[in-house]
C-alpha cells in the first residue's frame, strides 16, 4: 500500500522535523513539505523531501508549485498564499484540473483537515509548529490501496494518531 508523508509551516523546526522524517522514512514512498520550512532548500532536514516555497522561506531556490505522481495518483503541491487558500479552494482546484492532479497537498492556513471535492482530495496536514483550531501540532499520511480505498492520518509531533481528523474516500 502506497504512503506519502505530508508535512507543512514546520517555521524554523529542525529537530521536530528530523524525528518525523526517521519515524516514517522506511515506510513511505514520498515526502513532501508544504513550504513555511524557514530553511535552505539543501537543509539536511529537507533532504528527500519534495518541497515548495511558503511565504515566509527565503530561499529563491525553492519552486513555487511541484506536481508528480506515486503509483497511480498525481499530486499538486504547493504551499497556497498564491492561491488564496484561505478564502477559497478554488483557485487551487483548477491549477489541479490543468495538472491532472487528484490530490492537492498546501498549507499556509496552519489547519489540519481533508476534504474530497469532485475527483479531488485537498489536504492540509496542518502546523507542526503554530497549529491553528487545534491544540497539537500536525502532519498527515496519505495512504491507498486503490483509489477506491484512499486513507488520510493526522499525527501530532509525537506520532500519536489524531482519529477525530482521519478521513476516508474514494478518488
Amino acid at each position: 500500500m502506497p504512503k506519502v508523508l505530508i508535512v507543512s509551516d514546520s517555521h524554523g523546526l529542525t529537530e521536530e522535523v528530523n524525528l518525523i522524517k526517521q519515524r516514517h522514512i522506511n515506510d513511505v514512498e514520498q515526502m513532501i513539505h508544504c513550504g513555511d520550512s524557514e530553511l535552505e532548500m539543501d537543509s539536511d532536514e529537507l533532504n528527500q523531501f519534495m518541497k515548495v516555497a511558503g511565504n515566509c522561506d527565503m530561499d529563491a531556490r525553492f519552486l513555487d508549485e511541484v506536481d508528480f505522481a506515486v503509483t497511480d495518483l498525481r499530486f499538486f503541491v504547493t504551499h497556497g498564499h498564491l492561491f488564496q487558500v484561505k478564502s477559497t479552494l478554488a483557485p487551487l482546484s483548477y491549477r489541479a484540473e490543468e495538472l491532472e492532479a487528484q490530490v492537492i497537498c498546501f498549507g499556509h492556513t496552519h489547519i489540519a483537515g481533508a476534504e474530497r471535492v469532485g475527483k479531488q482530495l485537498f489536504i492540509n496536514p496542518g502546523s507542526i509548529r503554530l497549529p491553528r483550531v487545534r491544540k497539537e501540532g500536525s502532519y498527515a499520511i496519505l495512504s491507498w490501496e486503490s483509489k477506491n480505498n484512499v486513507l488520510v492520518e493526522f499525527f501530532d509531533i509525537e506520532g500519536e494518531l489524531l482519529e477525530d481528523l482521519t478521513y476516508e474516500t474514494t478518488l
